[in-house]
């Protein structure tokens, strides 16, 4: 029966051992060199430490803050700006809202004119403007409160009867 597969010999993979064997210990190394690394960065075991290597890690600790700064800058400034943009739209709607209000208080004004006739167009004129919470001396940009309510109806005959007496 022919061997399909011919096996190293025997000092060759005594070689790769060893080859695996020492890159397991440059690993296990670079590990221990990393975790004391980061102990020394989060400022514990330092007492093994001279000036020239505290100065070192200070430097380097130094370069991180303000890296860690500059990010932490740039995210602010991009949320800044993120809501600059926002109440720039809250603005804009802000003032479509306010001309809509002062459509329909022109609406409102003419089927008041329509319904009463123009006698009493100032009264109305005023009273739409107080009872609507709206003035022309307000702030356009401010809030305007608005409600339902019923149409109020002005009992002219009493009015009339009172000054009889």
């Amino acid at each position: 029966m022919p061997k399909l597969f011919s096996t190293p010999p025997l000092n060759l993979g005594n070689e790769k051992f060893k080859y695996w064997q020492r890159e397991a210990a440059i690993l296990r190394q670079q590990l221990q060199n990393l975790q004391e690394n980061h102990r020394q960065m989060m400022g514990e075991e330092l007492s093994g430490l001279n000036v020239k290597d505290l100065q070192n890690l200070e430097n380097q600790l130094e370069i991180s803050l303000r890296g860690v700064r500059m990010k932490k800058d740039q995210v602010l400034m991009d949320e800044i700006e993120e809501l600059n943009q926002k109440g720039s739209l809250v603005h804009q709607e802000n003032v479509e809202l306010y001309k809509k209000v002062n459509q329909i208080r022109q609406e409102n004004m003419e089927l008041y004119k329509k319904a009463y006739g123009t006698r009493g167009a100032d009264r109305a004129n005023r009273n739409a403007l107080l009872t609507n919470g709206l003035s022309i001396e307000e702030d356009p940009c401010a809030p305007a409160y608005l409600q339902l309510c019923q149409p109020q109806q002005q009992n002219y005959a009493t009015t009339a009867g009172t000054t009889k007496l």
